[in-house]
């Protein structure tokens, strides 16, 4: 069952792309540089690693970034950035199951949002839906669970 929770904001590092559905890879293989980047750093993780989507069209490009929380404010270097998630009421679910079958519970999530009135911080524009916060945050460590079926992933969309 969805849930509302307040959060702050958050901080992390993390790259940016521009990709389609088919090349989600480009930006996703690169997490693990991010972690090393932050182990030179001795920086630690302050979380799981995330996948924000600013901007989607399912049959077009996507804006995401692949990132990595963290405790304090850092500063970037190259294409590896400092930002902010922004704070607010955002509409949590988690998802257990492959990644690949992550359209249903975005479908439920969305549909249960509708039945409460609720708005998401999203707008529609030519290019896709522009998102204020839409994030996928990973629960679970693949080389613990290497079982993609058992991951646990955390949805969390921000609302108007």
């Amino acid at each position: 069952m969805p849930q509302i929770i307040e959060f702050p904001e958050r901080y992390y590092v993390g790259i940016r792309k521009t990709i389609t559905l088919t090349t989600f890879g480009v930006v996703a293989d690169r997490l693990g540089e991010i972690f090393a980047w932050l182990a030179e750093r001795g920086a630690a993780p302050d979380g799981g690693p995330f996948f924000r989507f600013l901007v989607i069209d399912m049959e077009g490009d996507l804006l995401v970034e692949a990132g990595v929380p963290v405790a304090a404010p850092m500063a970037g270097e190259g294409d590896i950035f400092a930002g902010v998630i922004p704070a607010g009421r955002y509409v949590t679910e988690t998802h257990v199951g492959h990644p690949d079958r992550l359209i249903a519970t975005f479908d439920a999530l969305r549909a249960w949002a509708d039945e409460q009135g609720l708005a998401f911080d999203m707008t529609t524009e030519a290019d896709g839906e522009h998102w204020g916060s839409r994030l996928e945050i990973y629960k679970t460590h693949p080389e613990e669970q290497p079982d993609m079926n058992k991951w646990e992933i955390e949805l969390q969309f921000r609302l108007a």
